[in-house]
């Protein structure tokens, strides 16, 4: 694998990725729109969770509120964008108890819904080149990854969730490339 570096001010990492994001507008858990659009001109973090996962889910979601908490005591505050992988059941109403229940903070953090599974599994495996399929039970088998996506909207890193060394990368990360 070839090693790209981005530069963001003279501030560089290591990417492992290049997917530009195709146009998107969901509906976030306070019942407003947020696109794609919305998100462009600001680096921003994503992952892909569904509220009533009882596997991955439930350390991927504590260790992304984790992130935001190191990320703002360090001064900087990236959106982070939840893309349910449920969007049936995952209303706004639960989305935002499922937030509170870990205690993101929802003025940089954002649940999304209001899509149909179809619509996020082809954004999953053909975007995020990440498995998304449904199971047996209710239960979904997806990826553990967090992205980093650019301000143009591009996908540039990927990460694995579940692994504490790759969560203080990614913090590590976007404190370079927003030069903090």
């Amino acid at each position: 694998m070839t090693a790209v570096f981005l530069s963001a001010c003279s501030n560089q990492i290591e990417t492992n990725m290049s997917e530009e994001l195709p146009d998107f507008e969901f509906t976030t858990q306070d019942e407003n729109t947020l696109a794609l659009d919305d998100l462009k001109g600001d680096w921003w973090i994503s992952y892909f969770s569904y509220t009533h996962c009882t596997t991955v889910c439930p350390r991927t979601t504590a260790n992304m509120v984790s992130i935001q908490e190191s990320l703002k005591e360090e001064g900087v505050t990236p959106q982070i964008v939840s893309f349910s992988i449920d969007p049936e059941l995952d209303t706004p109403e639960i989305l935002r108890d499922y937030a509170r229940d870990y205690g993101a903070d929802l003025d940089t953090m954002t649940f999304l819904t209001g899509y149909d599974f179809e619509e996020i599994r082809k954004l999953s495996v053909n975007t995020f080149k990440a498995v998304l399929e449904k199971g047996a039970l209710g239960q979904r088998s997806h990826s553990f990854f967090f992205y980093l996506i650019n301000p143009d909207g591009e996908i540039v890193k990927q990460y694995n969730g579940m692994s504490a060394t790759d969560n203080d990368l990614l913090v590590e990360d976007v404190k370079t490339i927003l030069g903090k």
